[in-house]
């Protein structure tokens, strides 16, 4: 395996998302050029389930997909296809929203907890109008790969 050298570091910023959910983005807007093709990479976690309760309900995507990975909890989501499911505790979801898709993301706690990630990629002009879709990976699905200490 080649090491790579950190190039930078940089903290996260406290921001508000949907409909009022705390969350740090770790980057994003100004950073763009730095990451591309990342958009934007969100840490919605919280200790206190009113911190998170009100989601993120119906909004646009167009040209993009969100990759989220769910540490603690769960959120269920809906589109105007009318798909609908369930993102578990290490799990994810990988929404392409292509030539455009409206859909909510709604957090559910499990034990007063829940968190995770959420990835923004932009999607190559060549996709940008495909038809939307999603891939669902449950947890048994997703290799667990452990790094040996040196």
């Amino acid at each position: 395996m080649q090491t790579r050298k950190i190039a930078r570091k940089s903290l996260s910023r406290e921001t508000m998302e949907g409909a009022g959910v705390g969350l740090h983005r770790a980057f994003g807007y100004n950073d763009v050029p730095d990451f591309s093709p990342f958009l934007m990479l969100d840490d919605f976690r919280a200790e206190k389930p009113e911190d998170y309760l009100s989601g993120f309900p119906w909004h646009p995507h167009r040209g993009i997909e969100t990759v989220t990975y769910m540490l603690e909890g769960t959120i269920e989501h809906g589109d105007s296809m009318g798909n609908a499911g369930k993102v578990n505790a290490g799990e994810v979801q990988w929404m392409t929203s292509g030539s455009g898709i409206i859909h909510q993301e709604m957090p559910k706690p499990v034990g007063g907890r829940m968190g995770g990630f959420q990835l923004w990629v932009n999607l190559p002009g060549v996709h940008k109008m495909m038809d939307p879709r999603y891939q669902e990976i449950k947890a048994d699905r997703i290799p667990l790969v452990t790094i040996p200490e040196k």
